[in-house]
């Protein structure tokens, strides 16, 4: 449904709210967004092996302990994110998200310790905090209610496509060059393009204005819009709320701990690095991919069902990576491929349904919330997985994450309502 602001001022277009009617600076948020999962997939091949590798270190905890300051930043950067649009426009966050990206290939080119990496990762927290919630409000902005579901499945889509297909020619070229530096240098062009075309966005500042002037329900007081009642209404009080939160966070809890032991658990069962980066770019390139039409079906039958059936098949895939570990390659091939279809159903799904119980006034501090929650899962995931691995090996490490994933699809089940006024 295309909707249109009343009399246009001379000096300023018609804003319109629409896929159709703003495709051009949708498809630019896009090939954005293309840039922003690129940076991230550097890391998903190659830093658990340079942690084994490289520095020596001996410990699954400390392996993993990038992802754990990864995590920590990019929730907490989301977080924070929601509260910043009331201050600064969605192109300035935008655009200092990229600043922040600038070092983060050179330290884990050249990183003379591990502290190094850790440092980069803090700051690669920042970058997809920011980078990727503007590129996703941005796309929410222009679309309005209608098609928010398209909108987020094509956001994630390009994300993870981007990080599945740089996790792939990692690996390779770590076949060629070695663990470092050339892997990590590919991260130069994602930093400059990401950073050369967000100069070129345009703000979305009126689009949310025209959202909240055609809004059937007033615009709540201020004391009920701000971080603070937000973040408790999200997390808890609603309740679909608190079920998109809970399972956002288990979908990304069971990412975080098969990028840690997922390198590790096959390298132990005789696959290489050219192996090991097929495997985990299989996974991120179906979600990137399946989120499209998964996002187009979540606005025809609703959030829920997919929600629901894409946290079960996710479980089902850590099951397959150890019932057919004595082929490990097929097992590494076919739980990712599993977890990637799994994910693409959830992913956009979540986000449409945070977007549907939240008023304009308060969504992005709503969407921030959620996102804090479900990048805390890989935070979680990597610290679950370094204690579960270091005591009782990375095969009790899949199965607990495949229980959890199972029994939080349940509890979106029973949380999780459809909003009849969509």
């Amino acid at each position: 449904m295309t909707t249109t602001a009343t009399p246009r001022q001379p000096d300023r277009p018609t804003v319109r709210l629409g896929l159709r009617e703003n495709r051009l600076q949708f498809t630019l948020l896009v090939v954005v967004n293309i840039a922003v999962g690129g940076l991230v997939g550097l890391e998903r091949t190659t830093v658990p092996l340079i942690g084994t590798d490289v520095f020596g270190l001996t410990s699954d905890l400390a392996v993993f302990s990038f992802i754990i300051a990864f995590g920590l930043t990019k929730a907490l950067t989301n977080l924070a994110a929601g509260a910043l649009t009331a201050r600064f426009r969605r192109r300035q966050l935008l655009l200092t998200g990229w600043l922040f990206g600038v070092p983060v290939p050179f330290m884990l080119a050249w990183a003379p310790s591990w502290s190094w990496i850790i440092a980069a990762n803090v700051l690669l927290g920042l970058n997809q905090g920011l980078a990727w919630s503007m590129t996703v409000n941005m796309k929410i902005d222009l679309v309005g209610p209608a098609r928010r579901g398209l909108a987020t499945g094509l956001n994630e889509a390009a994300g993870y496509t981007a990080v599945g297909a740089t996790a792939l020619l990692t690996g390779y070229l770590a076949t060629s060059y070695g663990l470092r530096p050339v892997p990590e240098l590919l991260g130069v062009v994602f930093v400059t393009a990401g950073l050369a075309l967000s100069l070129t966005v345009r703000d979305t500042a009126a689009h949310v204005a025209l959202e909240l002037a055609q809004h059937p329900e007033p615009p709540p007081g201020d004391e009920k819009t701000g971080l603070a009642a937000t973040f408790v209404r999200t997390s808890w009080r609603d309740r679909s709320l608190r079920g998109a939160s809970q399972a956002g966070l288990v979908n990304n809890l069971n990412d975080g701990l098969t990028w840690g032991v997922f390198p590790l658990l096959f390298t132990d069962h005789g696959l290489g690095l050219a192996a090991i980066g097929l495997i985990k770019g299989i996974y991120p390139v179906l979600w990137g991919i399946g989120q499209i039409p998964a996002g187009h079906l979540a606005d025809r039958i609703g959030r829920k069902p997919l929600v629901v059936t894409g946290m079960l098949v996710q479980a089902a895939g850590l099951v397959l990576a150890l019932a057919l570990l004595s082929l490990p390659l097929l097992a590494g091939v076919l739980s990712a491929v599993v977890l990637g279809l799994g994910t693409a159903l959830v992913y956009p799904a979540l986000i449409a349904s945070v977007s549907d119980h939240a008023h304009p006034a308060w969504r992005t501090n709503a969407l921030g919330t959620y996102r804090f929650w479900r990048d805390i899962g890989y935070a979680a995931g990597a610290l679950l997985a370094g204690v579960l691995a270091d005591s009782l090996g990375l095969n009790a490490t899949v199965i607990a994450a495949a229980v959890l994933t199972a029994a939080s699809g349940l509890l979106a089940a029973r949380w999780i309502t459809e909003h009849t006024a969509r």
